[in-house]
């Protein structure tokens, strides 16, 4: 059974971010706050096979306490979709996204991300690419433990074994395409698609329209389609996203920028943390990006500092301090300084 099916209503996801959601920082939000569902950082399927392998798997790493985590790709090539769905099957991933949202004009340049709302056959041919990486790879897995004499139970378990393909998307590029544009996506049956509720054009700079998420959860239903639909989009907290939901009708909702600084955004509780629980979360998270992400360059973790560090009297100037920091030693160094202080 797919994961997506297990899940509980309405379901609250971690939204994927370049240079946000990495290994490190899912590590610190699976111990502080787990949310349903996690992805990684988008990855690109093509830099994976055309000479990026070694940096880029390194982006697909991800611990079990994740679970359910999907791998999200981008490319605007069906036959490179294809082997990066396998890919994620060979890694143990829960499930594989394609993102169709991401108005980054390099993305776009190769006719990926957003660029995909302006070419709806494409789009199409990319989830049936995925839908069928990951059934040659199951039979290829099949075929093997058959040769190697495993047990029927094993292979029951993997004839049985959904990973399910999911999309990342928005409401239309230039204007609202909803209505053309969702049945498309539909007509290929993935099992979820995440609406962010603006344009391409509109990037984040005006607010997210609900009543859209509303729109895509109708038009579903018109088609009598199986499909999930999640919203996206200014999401501030859970009790937030819930109350989205309900009003909506959204299966789940996504919540992104929330996240920054607040590895308990899905905690249980919702009481306010001390600045010195901040503090102590952010030594962890920073030695756990120079554990797990020592292949990025430190700055990526810098900019947490700002999220992490704000709202008391005295932050600033502690800010200040730790954008001067070039490891995670140093950033212990001046927090613990800092807190002795008080």
């Amino acid at each position: 059974m797919s994961f997506w099916k297990k899940l509980q209503h309405p379901i609250l996801v971690l939204a994927p971010m370049a240079d946000v959601t990495d290994p490190a920082f899912r590590r610190i939000i699976a111990t502080y706050g787990k949310p349903d569902v996690m992805w990684t950082e988008f990855v690109s399927a093509d830099g994976l096979f055309m000479g990026g392998y070694d940096s880029l798997i390194k982006d697909l790493a991800y611990s079990e306490s994740e679970r359910p985590i999907v791998a999200q790709f981008f490319t605007s090539r069906p036959d490179m979709m294809e082997r990066a769905a396998q890919l994620a099957v060979e890694l143990g991933f829960d499930g594989i996204d394609i993102n169709m949202g991401c108005p980054d004009k390099s993305v776009e340049k190769q006719g990926a991300g957003a660029g995909l709302i302006k070419n709806p056959p494409l789009a199409v041919e990319l989830i049936k690419a995925a839908q069928r990486g990951i059934e040659e790879y199951k039979n290829r897995k099949i075929e093997k433990l058959r040769e190697e004499n495993t047990s029927e139970k094993e292979i029951k378990e993997w004839q049985e074994k959904e990973i399910p393909v999911s999309v990342k998307t928005r409401i239309g590029y230039n204007k609202n395409e909803l209505e053309t544009w969702l049945p498309i996506l539909l007509s290929a049956e993935p099992a979820a698609i995440t609406v962010h509720a603006r344009t391409r054009k509109e990037m984040s700079l005006v607010p997210a329209r609900w009543e859209h998420i509303k729109r895509a959860v109708e038009i579903r239903d018109e088609l009598k389609s199986k499909t999930l639909i999640l919203g996206n989009g200014d999401v501030t907290d859970i009790e937030h996203g819930k109350r989205l939901c309900a009003e909506t009708g959204a299966d789940g909702a996504m919540l992104g920028r929330a996240i920054f600084g607040n590895p308990w955004l899905f905690a249980s509780d919702r009481k306010s943390r001390t600045p010195e629980e901040r503090l102590l979360v952010l030594v962890e998270h920073t030695k756990a990006f120079e554990e797990l992400c020592a292949y990025k360059n430190f700055s990526v973790m810098k900019k947490h500092f700002k999220a992490y560090v704000n709202g008391w009297d005295g932050a600033k100037e502690l800010r200040v301090r730790l954008m001067e920091c070039n490891n995670a030693g140093e950033v212990e160094g001046v927090i613990r300084e800092y807190l002795s202080s008080l």
